[in-house]
């Protein structure tokens, strides 16, 4: 009897902690569908992964800011007879200017990115992982989830939102062998930084503050693979991450304005 290969479907792909899942996964022998908005780079990493791990690999090229691009791509699975079994939404951003001064179109586009996509992606997965009596989703949250009130424009409550939902679909979702974690990194070496606009702010950051994306990913794989509803990669991120819910609203908003290294 032939045992069944999962899929997975990773957003953001093309770099980061997406590229690491990827490269996480393939190596376990998973099937994968890789999205993210650069196509080039997308056939250049399905190449590398084919290549090195000899697994199957597809790709969709997708900006997830389109409300239509939830749609899209599991009917492009569909159309392709694959059966999403693991979902890994990745795809993020952030800005850097304060919230009255951002336009409302950019606002739009991150609570589209990343809360409207990522909750669509796992309703629209979730039938055929409950036909089947199994899925493991990973939502990318953040230590932001945790953080201090602060003048990080949506991000921080965006983060949050991602944060509850995933603890909220565990919790019912696990009794039909559905896992789904909330992966709330840290300061992780990608391009993040570079498209938001904060490398200065970030380089004067301390190293130890920092990890490398393989190592979310581990922790993050590991956490779902278990049942473990969030994941704080890190014991620099566990500390923080454990530190300041109990503080009192006060202090919260007192380190918010005074700690942020990314406030203008």
């Amino acid at each position: 009897m032939t045992m069944k290969i999962h899929t997975a479907l990773i957003t953001g792909a093309s770099a980061g902690i997406g590229k690491a899942f990827a490269h996480h996964l393939a190596k376990e022998k998973y099937s994968l569908l890789l999205v993210a908005r650069r196509e080039d780079r997308l056939k250049e990493l399905a190449a590398e992964l084919v290549e090195k791990y000899s697994i199957n690999c597809h790709i969709f090229a997708a900006d997830l800011n389109d409300p239509s691009a939830p749609a899209e791509i599991t009917s492009y699975a569909e159309s392709l007879g694959i059966t999403i079994d693991i979902l890994i939404n990745n795809a993020g951003l952030s800005g850097k200017t304060a919230f009255a001064e951002t336009p409302w179109s950019k606002l739009a586009a991150e609570i589209q990115l990343m809360i409207t996509s990522v909750t669509e992606l796992c309703h629209r997965v979730l039938p055929q992982m409950q036909k089947n009596g199994w899925g493991r989703i990973i939502n990318l949250s953040s230590l932001a989830a945790f953080s201090p009130p602060g003048a990080s424009l949506l991000y921080t409550g965006i983060k949050h939102y991602v944060l509850d939902i995933s603890q909220s679909l565990d919790m019912e979702l696990k009794p039909q062998g559905i896992h789904v974690t909330a992966l709330c990194p840290g300061f992780t070496y990608s391009e993040f930084h570079d498209v938001m606009g904060t490398r200065d702010a970030a380089n004067n950051l301390p190293s130890v503050l920092w990890q490398e994306p393989e190592q979310v990913v581990k922790e993050g794989w590991d956490a779902v693979m278990n049942g473990k509803p969030v994941c704080v990669p890190g014991l620099v991120n566990k500390v923080i991450a454990s530190s300041v819910r109990p503080l009192p609203i006060s202090i919260q908003y007192f380190l918010g304005n005074h700690m942020n290294p990314f406030k203008h």
